[in-house]
């Protein structure tokens, strides 16, 4: 089993930032990958960003792509999510998610891939 904790949302204005942490316990040495999606009312939820967890290779949705940063730290057995000139439309509640088993990158974007999901943040960016 793996626990997943997220925290770090919040409201902010247009083009400012925030940093959410993922923090998991458990059986966290053999996740292969950690993942940030994010859901906005009435829609589905959205991949935003994955980081392999050996080897630190990270993917990045096209929409957060240059604003957005995903790191860990293997010591503390937390991902984070660097969120810069944030915008309207980056307002979600925002979920970490781990898998245990390798997967292409194509189904690293896919919600359905993922054993292991937080609670949610909430951030809210006012424009």
């Amino acid at each position: 089993q793996v626990q997943l904790v997220e925290s770090g949302g919040g409201l902010v204005q247009a083009g400012g930032s925030l940093r959410l942490s993922c923090a998991a316990s458990g059986r966290t040495f053999s996740s292969y990958a950690m993942a940030w999606f994010r859901q906005a009312p009435g829609k589905e939820r959205e991949f935003v960003a994955a980081i392999i967890w050996s080897g630190g290779s990270t993917y990045y949705a096209d929409s957060v792509k240059g604003r957005f940063t995903v790191s860990r730290d293997s010591a503390k057995n937390t991902v984070y999510l660097q969120m810069n000139s944030l915008k309207a439309e980056d307002t979600a509640v925002y979920y970490c998610a781990a898998v245990l088993r390798r997967l292409t990158v194509g189904l690293l974007r896919r919600p359905a891939s993922y054993d292991y999901w937080g609670q949610g943040t909430q951030v809210t960016v006012s424009s």
